[in-house]
């Protein structure tokens, strides 16, 4: 291994932020974002079968969002800008349901954020602009879409909102309901 750092997340069991060894001069920097065999060492053991990528403006605000019948385990990263990214535990019986964390991801920290299975996913974007990109361990099904309520004051996320501005939500972002009206 060595090629990638794994920090699990201490609150919420499955969460991890994962950092790539980057290898930089004066040209530039390369790093290899995604190597099955490093991944499934460090207890990662996943397939992934459809990558995404999504650019957005400041205040926009995506999520929170999951899978219903067809639950998708998420490698994400920013490629460009930053944001804040949150996972918040739907998984059944887990003694941190309803619980959130949330990282900073960005170009330039390359930082990673594994979601497994079970969790609602979303980010606010702090950047001018922010390139997104997610691989997915199944495919997206548009008719199993689910999601909760950013805002939902059950699950408390502290998103880094600064005063006075108003995140940009999608139609169907502003509709979905708390966690309290969440049905597996």
């Amino acid at each position: 291994m060595g090629k990638i750092k794994v920090t699990p997340c201490q609150e919420i069991e499955g969460l991890k932020v994962i950092e790539p060894t980057v290898f930089g001069d004066s040209r530039g920097y390369f790093m290899e974002t995604y190597n099955y065999n490093d991944f499934k060492e460090a207890g990662i053991d996943v397939v992934f079968v459809q990558d995404n990528q999504s650019a957005s403006h400041y205040g926009v605000l995506r999520g929170l969002h999951f899978q219903i019948s067809h639950p998708q385990d998420k490698l994400v990263r920013v490629v460009r800008g930053e944001v804040f990214d949150v996972a918040v535990d739907l998984r059944e019986g887990s003694k941190s349901f309803g619980r959130w964390y949330g990282t900073i991801l960005s170009a330039e920290n390359k930082k990673q954020f594994f979601i497994p299975k079970g969790f609602a996913h979303g980010f606010l974007v702090l950047s001018d602009i922010a390139e997104f990109t997610y691989k997915c361990s199944d495919f997206y099904h548009p008719n199993d879409e689910g999601g909760l309520l950013w805002s939902d004051p059950d699950i408390g996320i502290d998103w880094p909102v600064p005063k006075g501005m108003t995140p940009e939500l999608s139609e169907k972002d502003r509709l979905w309901k708390g966690i309290k009206d969440y049905r597996r």
